[in-house]
């Protein structure tokens, strides 16, 4: 009768255990992106949450990159497609160093350059130790509740649907009007 009470307890306190880390696990990560709001280029924030109803485009950028060029592209998207798209355009330093420059420099850059309008966020981190937590709430499964994804350089995307949620991830040689985005938009 011993052994059953003790083999009873192990089971009640692995399932226990169990249910407690499902539960922890499916509510450590924001369900949405609207949960974020990040500081803004021109100063201020950008709250996600105002662009509900929306898709959202979420880009690493640099402005010394090979792929610097498709700022047109993203531009021209967002012009297009404004009354249902944002893209939103997040400055890094952390591929070969392009993007080394201020947030002030990088804003007037983008601006002169390549008339950027749509939002940029102040310079972050997106890979590595110091990454923004919205960047590692796009590129993990246990964070978005999706899927897992990387961000291998410059310039990879990130579309959103009108509820907030990760629907797919782009790598960096994939242009702004590619069928592969724009089929998310018809």
């Amino acid at each position: 009768m011993k052994s059953f009470i003790l083999f009873a307890s192990i089971i009640v306190a692995c399932s226990s255990a169990t249910s407690k880390n499902s539960e922890t696990e499916t509510m450590t990560y924001p369900k949405n992106i609207y949960e974020f709001n990040v500081p803004s280029i021109e100063g201020g924030t950008i709250d996600f949450s105002a662009f509900k109803g929306k898709k959202i485009l979420v880009v690493n950028t640099a402005s010394e990159c090979g792929f610097t060029p498709q700022y047109d592209g993203l531009e021209k998207l967002y012009k297009e497609h404004r009354d249902k798209l944002v893209v939103v355009g997040f400055p890094a330093n952390n591929f070969g160093g392009q993007e080394p420059g201020s947030n002030e420099e990088i804003q007037q850059f983008c601006k002169l350059r390549y008339g950027v309008t749509f939002p940029l966020a102040a310079k972050v981190d997106v890979v590595g130790e110091n990454r923004h937590p919205l960047f590692k709430w796009l590129t993990s499964k246990q964070e978005n509740g999706v899927m897992d994804a990387s961000i291998e350089w410059n310039f990879t995307k990130f579309l959103l649907d009108e509820n907030g949620k990760l629907l797919a991830s782009f790598e960096s040689s994939v242009v702004p009007n590619s069928e592969q985005i724009l089929s998310y938009l018809k």
